[in-house]
């Protein structure tokens, strides 16, 4: 069904009036809801909202002063950004620089139908434009309002088109929840395995330290400033990875990279240790490790990022694995073809986790861009000079 034929059976012939936002909706300043408090916490109920994208900011145990949108759901307009929220549960405000809008007359105009035309709008904000916007810019805008003069036949209208766009919203969400349970499941399976394989104490391999099981190159690496870069398309690589592309390289071959400091070396956010391939160029922020075969490296991999190396970083402020203690990190060193088993195991559980991984954000964007498609499928109304023509 095209986009013409699908809007033509849902208006069923009746004519659409384009109509000011500002006579649609009303508004309303969060004066009487803003929250006192300036301590919240996940075990209070009642959330302290911004229109901003942080969106839920905390949670108050106040008792007055909230607004009720489980009864009267609202729109937050955040008067400076434009950002908004659909919210149809109770709350407190933070700031009194958002609007919350409602509608002028719930017989006639769906303030959800509002809400998803709102979202059409493209941004039309400017670097170092503050003015509030809600008055100035958008109470002006012309909202699409099937048969304004028939209230049941327009809500009718209006309904379906929210009914549809909730149910896109809902799959969308669901299907968020299922990737993300998903890759939380294989991180664990993988954490699991990864710890029961990695764990030696019951004497099942000889212990040795890193210096006896790579050759260290850290006296080829050369580090260059950012304005003395020539771009090319080689990775230069630093502490958690690639920081720049630049026209030459110093080393070619598989490659261990370990952090030498950084604040990954305490927090974990990235590996500790990351293997290359290839052409790079490596500064000084990384130690390079060599090994003689593939498992040999991948295994230590695997295990540095395991374990707690905080017993071999000095410097609180600024962490640092120097390669004195690099090299006196002791490693398990079982035999090369159980060295080998390991590696394939886990590189079974690396690959599927990082395909979700990968794949999350990727199938999370064409499922949001299938939404805006429908969405903006079900307004495209002929505009307000085509409609007068």
């Amino acid at each position: 069904m095209s986009e013409l034929s699908y809007l033509e059976k849902l208006l069923d012939g009746v004519k659409v009036e384009w109509l000011p936002l500002g006579n649609v909706t009303k508004y309303e300043q969060p004066t009487k809801y803003l929250v006192k408090a300036k301590d919240y916490h996940d075990t209070f109920s009642i959330p302290v909202l911004t229109a901003g994208k942080t969106f839920i900011l905390g949670y108050t145990d106040e008792t007055h002063g909230i607004y009720e949108a489980s009864k009267t759901p609202v729109i937050i307009f955040d008067d400076f950004t434009t950002a908004n929220k659909w919210v149809d549960f109770d709350f407190k405000a933070k700031s009194s620089a958002m609007k919350m809008i409602t509608s002028s007359d719930d017989i006639k105009f769906s303030l959800k139908y509002v809400y998803y035309w709102l979202n059409t709008l493209p941004n039309e904000l400017v670097d170092g434009d503050h003015k509030r916007q809600w008055i100035s810019n958008y109470a002006q805008k012309k909202v699409p309002v099937p048969c304004p003069d028939n209230p049941e036949k327009s809500l009718a209208i209006q309904s379906e088109i929210v009914r549809i766009l909730d149910t896109f919203t809902a799959l969308t969400a669901e299907l968020t929840a299922e990737l993300t349970a998903e890759l939380t499941m294989r991180k664990k399976q993988y954490n699991y395995y990864c710890e029961q394989l990695l764990s030696f104490d019951d004497g099942g391999a000889e212990w040795k330290t890193l210096g006896e099981l790579a050759e260290n190159l850290d006296a080829k690496r050369k580090p260059i400033t950012s304005g003395l870069r020539e771009a090319g398309k080689i990775p230069y690589y630093g502490a958690s990875g690639i920081v720049d592309y630049v026209k030459d390289y110093i080393f070619d071959g598989d490659f261990l990279l370990v952090s030498e400091d950084g604040a990954n070396l305490l927090a974990r956010n990235t590996p500790i240790a990351f293997s290359i391939s290839g052409k790079t160029w490596v500064n000084n922020h990384a130690h390079v490790l060599k090994f003689d075969t593939y498992a040999a490296r991948r295994y230590v991999e695997y295990y540095l990022n395991s374990i707690d190396l905080t017993t071999y970083i000095s410097g609180a402020a600024q962490p640092k694995l120097n390669k004195k203690n690099l090299e006196s990190i002791r490693i398990p060193n079982p035999p090369p073809e159980e060295k080998e088993r390991i590696v394939s195991i886990l590189d079974k559980f690396d690959a599927l986790t990082n395909s979700i991984t990968e794949g999350l954000p990727r199938e999370i964007e064409l499922r949001q861009k299938q939404y805006e498609y429908y969405r903006d499928m079900l307004f495209s109304f002929p505009k307000p000079e085509v409609a007068e023509a």
